[in-house]
């Protein structure tokens, strides 16, 4: 598991540790920071959604590169899942395999539609290929591979130069070293000391294209150069060797015309793509700036509804007579959470001692608080900032009586007292509530647990406040 990213649970691909301990591959953090505001680590989320700190806020800046898994991973042993495929080695060696896979499944590249074998690609392209057609110079019929071989098998003609007079350059081609040979670049004999196999060679072609032009230019130089030279000395060539020389002169000029026209005809294709990909980039960031909108909308929609939810539950919760009851469900879990100190406290719904009298709310400490910590449930009550304070009278100066009910209504938990006057707890609220005051060994956590007593059941108790 530690090799799998926490986004798209594939081997981990420059693998990012974040704050929070997770890893992330390189491209999966960017995505995820680039199309979500304050994103927050999903794993965290799984393990853990009621405590998600800062250090689960995802941004880049915030990560580092995991220097030894990236180094686990690139030492892990694997083997090729390609049917008919027996290569096996290490990670790191891997993807240029797949590359070079002589079994794995590639479209042909000449657009004919057909998925072949790469080991049989040249087969394809010589007996099945529908598009491997080629035009004839001497009676201009468009014939497959095969058939142009079987009509000229001493001829190879390429429909995309046809200005150009192959037939010396191929003779030459034929007759030349072997270091010529198939496995050598086509431009072996003006200087390209490139060699590799026919999938490296068209990749070296199609990027080679400027480095072809100079070699060619300079080479031509120099046959300009040998002539001169020759034509000052009086030793003029033979016939047959000058017309020889032209000859491969007037093929060297055609070929780099050939080749001067498709680079311009690539810089234009590079424009091309260049312009619409800045209009892409633009309809993209307009989209961006939608969506951003969109969820800025949907966040205060959200804001709002929580709000009305909020006030509902309230409405419904609410009492305006003095007296409360407060229902507690799943007590074990949070009587655990108090003991761990995940959540030590709970707080009620607010309720009033009249319609428009005092605003107030109950806390209970399941796991109690200063002198009942770990031994009594701690209950207080705390009088909040309300309404109509400015109207009632101060300090609040009413008794208030505590009740745990027995669920077999045999034996209630009863404590009542009257405020401390002089405290704190019962003068006007300044802030959102005043602090908690009540019974801190309000009930021995022994007898809350005793079967013999219906305090807590199916896993839920009920705690009333009457305040006369």
């Amino acid at each position: 598991q530690k090799f799998l990213c926490s986004n798209c649970n594939n081997i981990l691909k420059k693998a990012l540790q974040t704050l929070c301990g997770h890893r992330y591959c390189s491209a999966c953090l960017t995505w995820i920071v680039r199309n979500n505001k304050n994103a927050i680590c999903q794993k965290c989320k799984e393990e853990d959604p009621d405590s998600l700190g800062e250090e689960s806020l995802l941004a880049e800046e915030r990560a580092f590169g995991d220097a030894a898994i990236n180094k686990e991973i690139s030492e892990l042993r694997v083997h090729c899942v390609t049917l008919g495929c027996s290569w096996s080695g290490i990670m790191k060696d891997f993807e240029e395999h797949q590359s070079l896979c002589e079994y794995a499944l590639i479209p042909c590249h000449t657009g004919c539609g057909q998925v072949v074998m790469r080991r049989k690609l040249a087969d394809h392209l010589e007996k099945g290929c529908v598009n491997n057609v080629t035009v004839c110079r001497q009676c201009q019929c468009s014939l497959a591979s095969p058939e142009h071989q079987k009509q000229h098998p001493r001829r190879r003609e390429i429909k995309e130069f046809p200005s150009v007079d192959f037939d010396y350059f191929f003779f030459q081609q034929s007759h030349s070293t072997p270091s010529a040979s198939k496995d050598g670049c086509c431009f072996s004999e003006v200087g390209c000391t490139f060699r590799g196999s026919k999938e490296k060679m068209q990749e070296h072609e199609k990027s080679a294209v400027g480095a072809h032009m100079l070699l060619l230019l300079q080479h031509m130089r120099q046959l300009q150069g040998t002539l001169c030279s020759t034509s000052r000395a009086h030793s003029f060539p033979s016939q047959p060797e000058l017309k020889l020389e032209k000859n491969k002169l007037h093929v060297f000029e055609n070929i780099v015309a050939v080749l001067n026209k498709e680079v311009e005809s690539s810089n234009l294709e590079i424009m091309a793509f260049r312009r619409q990909s800045e209009l892409d980039q633009n309809m993209i960031r307009g989209l961006e700036l939608k969506i951003a909108e969109l969820h800025r909308c949907l966040t205060q929609k959200d804001v709002g509804l929580s709000s009305l939810h909020k006030s509902l539950l309230f409405s419904e919760q609410a009492s305006y007579d003095g007296i409360f009851l407060w229902k507690i469900t799943e007590v074990g879990r949070k009587l655990q959470d108090s003991v761990t100190g995940r959540t030590v406290s709970l707080y009620s719904p607010a309720f009033y001692t009249a319609k428009y009298g005092y605003k107030v709310c109950l806390r209970v400490y399941l796991n109690g608080d200063g002198t009942g910590k770990g031994t009594h449930m701690s209950l207080f009550f705390v009088v909040m900032k309300g309404d109509y304070d400015a109207l009632l009278p101060w300090p609040f100066r009413h008794k208030v009586t505590f009740m745990l009910l027995d669920q077999n209504n045999r034996e209630h938990i009863i404590d009542a007292f009257r405020p401390d006057l002089t405290s704190a707890s019962f003068q006007r609220p300044v802030s959102d509530m005043n602090v908690a005051s009540g019974c801190p060994t309000f009930l021995p956590l022994a007898k809350l647990q005793s079967p013999r007593h219906a305090y807590v059941k199916e896993d839920t108790l009920f705690l009333k406040c009457i305040i006369e």
